[in-house]
């Protein structure tokens, strides 16, 4: 009898040890006074960490604080979280749902995130705020910016009779990447006509190549998903990231006095070595804010690196995240300055994707044709460009935020407000952040970023910012987690 050997493990031996071993979650409002505290524990798999965190952002949730465990076969995972007004979670239909939400994770497949091996698809919950819906065709789009350029696509768009039903685009250093999601205007849904589909990717590839150098990168692409959902946002960031948006960035250091050189974001990035566990250790101290945790994160898990051990928190406005690393495939990644320099980079790309400037403007108003198209053209035809758009249904009427700047720098004059709200109608409302940016002024370990010369000496014993703190909890996260109470 012929013996056959199968190259991929049948699903049901890979998935035993969860179904032996299922997730358990805690939901504790007693342990401290000011948040909601998340425990999580299972077995292990390649990207929980990043499904997980996705889970709590998409929710709203604030991140205020998290300890990560998960060497050999198991995780521990603890949260620490507020809604968006700062307070604890009491509402027990969200409890509920993140309960729901975690518990999840654990049945979804392994994806794959190499820069160009397709779009990640996720099976999220409808309650999933980014989570959009396959009812529509998605237009993925990424190469160098322009001011006017998502005007022109999404004219483009209506002149070949189709509806945009909503849109993203994210600009950094000088790079572009969005994702609209489509429908024939005669008949909703996906364009499934392969020939139509041509028409407009061609029709869209002729806009974005415009104007652009001879070996310029650019990528249009027009897909259909055939089942689940795909997550809006952590899209973006694949893309950026495959567009190479990082080439553009700079590692900032701190002068000998401590203090950051002028111009400096607030973002340090340091890389040192933890030999006694094998480990990378990456900490990171910069200004936080909304999903902070969600971006870095992700860049970790699009570089294919393994976070073992994590720390998190954030006081005073001020986020430092600690991060124990190995490469998913490479045991020698990091070994060179030039692998180390690349991934402070990314991760300070991931970061800065989502710093908007310029003025922001919220849109709300009644579902027309070509509504894009028409605050587009507004903006541009008034000299301004948007470094970062945001707009999608909600019932019948149409929901956005568009942050609009001057590309010489010169203030946005208030009159932008009054044209779109006559060329669109509805609530068009300006959001003021009195806020000013905050400059560090802390040495520790970001500013010795190991962006130095290729002969510096990488340290053996990091210094430590918040990872010794990660040892102490573990055992009281163990000794604590027990199933939630209904």
């Amino acid at each position: 009898m012929d013996t056959v050997f199968h190259s991929r493990v049948d699903r049901e031996i890979e998935t035993l040890t969860e179904r032996l071993h299922p997730a358990r979650v805690c939901i504790d409002n007693n342990t401290c006074k000011d948040c909601t505290v998340v425990k999580v524990d299972s077995a292990n798999k390649y990207g929980i960490l990043l499904e997980m965190v996705q889970v709590l952002t998409d929710l709203d949730l604030i991140i205020s604080k998290s300890y990560i465990s998960s060497d050999g076969g198991w995780f521990m995972d603890v949260f620490h979280v507020t809604d968006q007004a700062g307070k604890k979670l009491t509402d027990r239909n969200l409890m509920h749902q993140i309960e729901k939400e975690l518990c999840a994770t654990r049945a979804k497949e392994d994806i794959d995130d190499e820069e160009l091996q397709g779009c990640a698809e996720y099976s999220q919950s409808k309650y999933s705020k980014q989570i959009v819906s396959t009812e529509n065709t998605a237009l993925e789009m990424s190469g160098m910016d322009r001011p006017g350029l998502l005007s022109e696509i999404s004219a483009v768009l209506v002149n070949m009779s189709c509806n945009v039903t909503s849109a993203t685009a994210w600009t950094h250093n000088g790079r572009v990447a969005c994702i609209l999601y489509v429908e024939e205007a005669s008949k909703p849904g996906p364009i499934r006509d392969p020939r139509r589909l041509a028409q407009v990717k061609e029709q869209l590839e002729s806009v974005v190549v415009a104007h652009c150098e001879k070996g310029e990168r650019n990528n249009v692409r027009l897909r259909n998903f055939a089942a689940g959902r795909t997550h809006t946002e952590r899209r973006l960031h694949q893309l950026m990231y495959a567009d190479r948006d990082y080439e553009g960035c700079r590692a900032c250091h701190g002068d000998s006095s401590g203090d950051h050189k002028k111009g400096c974001d607030g973002t340090h990035v340091s890389i040192s070595r933890c030999k006694d566990r094998g480990y990378w250790v990456v900490n990171l101290v910069c200004r936080d804010r909304p999903k902070l945790f969600f971006d870095t994160v992700c860049v970790l898990r699009d570089m294919q690196y393994v976070v073992f051990h994590a720390a998190i928190s954030s006081k005073k406005s001020i986020a430092d995240q600690e991060y124990y690393i190995r490469h998913k495939w490479n045991g020698l990644a990091l070994r060179t300055q030039s692998e180390r320099e690349k991934l402070i980079l990314c991760i300070i790309a991931a970061i800065e994707r989502r710093v908007s400037h310029g003025l922001r403007v919220d849109i709300c108003t009644e579902n027309k044709t070509g509504l894009l198209s028409k605050v587009t053209r507004v903006i541009r035809e008034n000299g301004l460009s948007i470094p970062r758009v945001e707009i999608g249904m909600r019932g019948d009427d149409v929901v956005g935020t568009f942050y609009v700047r001057d590309p010489s720098g010169q203030e946005v004059k208030p009159n932008i407000v009054e044209l779109l709200r006559q060329e669109c109608g509805g609530s068009v409302d300006v959001v003021t952040d009195h806020k000013a940016p905050r400059k560090l002024s802390r040495t520790s370990s970001s500013s010795s970023s190991s962006t130095n010369s290729e002969n510096s000496s990488i340290e053996d014993t990091p210094r430590l910012s918040i990872g010794s703190k990660l040892w102490s909890q573990i055992g009281k996260i163990s000794s604590n987690l027990s199933p939630i109470k209904s």
